[in-house]
């Protein structure tokens, strides 16, 4: 797949950006114009409530899955793989592609000699885990919240083509912007304190009667409004990555999983059986 001096390198240059734990209602109501621009958005359904079993299964290549009826579950999977023939511009990429590791990065080191670089936002997916295979570069980033910085390092040599996997923390509680002082990200009693020590990530749980004074619909409605502040925001950010990467790239901008609001008494994401924790957006499509 060597590129022949003065020729583009075979193959798109291919980045998957997870905005982490982004409702696809919310992305809908931050109307995203310059993402829009890759094509319609989807709502799709995560195969995980959690960051790490959803990045594994995004790195399987697995991204998030429509719910068609009447359909094997074989078949669906052998459609979905073969639309990277289409992502990658390359003929004959399916399933049998990946065998035996069935691992996305590795395959595209290892078979297609793709550059493949990782940065994220979220310490459950640090360079320690098992998330770091078939990477030339996987870096957990100094903020969680700060794309801008994931975009200023992005490089694209022509002599290969590129993979990135972008996990973005903008959109996770405290759905914090980069320029927002700590002292000014809202708190949630019971959450943000002991989570945060403890892996990074909030985990959701069922709302007791104790707990119903922190749970207000006026501060759920400030967290999810803060998420859709944060969506526009990156859609500002994703516009510089637009105007950074070559002709000859494909994008695929999605989340991992939802996050909860109060619905039916429950918040956050995790050991969360709820249709707003699985349903996600997911919009793709090769820059003109």
């Amino acid at each position: 797949m060597k590129a022949k001096p003065g020729k583009e390198a075979p193959g798109n240059n291919y980045i998957l950006i997870v905005f982490d734990s982004c409702r696809y209602d919310s992305f809908v109501a931050a109307k995203p114009k310059n993402i829009c621009k890759l094509g319609e958005v989807e709502a799709r359904w995560s195969y995980a409530s959690w960051t790490a079993p959803s990045h594994y299964n995004l790195l399987s290549g697995l991204l998030p899955h429509t719910n068609p009826k009447r359909v094997f579950a074989s078949e669906y999977y052998k459609n979905d793989f073969h639309k990277y023939t289409e992502r990658l511009g390359i003929e004959g990429v399916g399933f049998k592609s990946l065998i035996p590791k069935l691992y996305f990065p590795a395959f595209l080191q290892e078979s297609l000699h793709y550059r493949t670089h990782a940065m994220v936002s979220l310490p459950v997916l640090n360079p320690h885990t098992i998330l770091n295979n078939g990477f030339d570069t996987y870096r957990l980033m100094e903020k969680h919240n700060d794309m801008r910085a994931m975009v200023q390092e992005m490089r694209f040599p022509g002599d290969r083509p590129s993979f990135y996997l972008l996990n973005v923390g903008e959109t996770h509680y405290p759905f914090a912007l980069p320029e927002e002082p700590p002292e000014d990200w809202p708190r949630i009693s019971g959450v943000h304190g002991v989570f945060q020590h403890l892996d990074g990530q909030i985990v959701g749980g069922k709302l007791g009667k104790s707990e119903d004074k922190f749970f207000n619909k006026a501060k759920m409605k400030m967290l999810r409004d803060r998420q859709i502040k944060a969506v526009k925001y990156l859609d500002v950010v994703v516009e510089e990555l637009f105007d950074l990467v070559p002709r000859n790239t494909y994008i695929t901008v999605t989340s991992d999983h939802g996050e909860l609001f109060g619905e039916s008494g429950f918040f956050g994401h995790g050991p969360i059986m709820h249709k707003k924790v699985f349903e996600v957006p997911f919009v793709e499509g090769k820059l003109r």
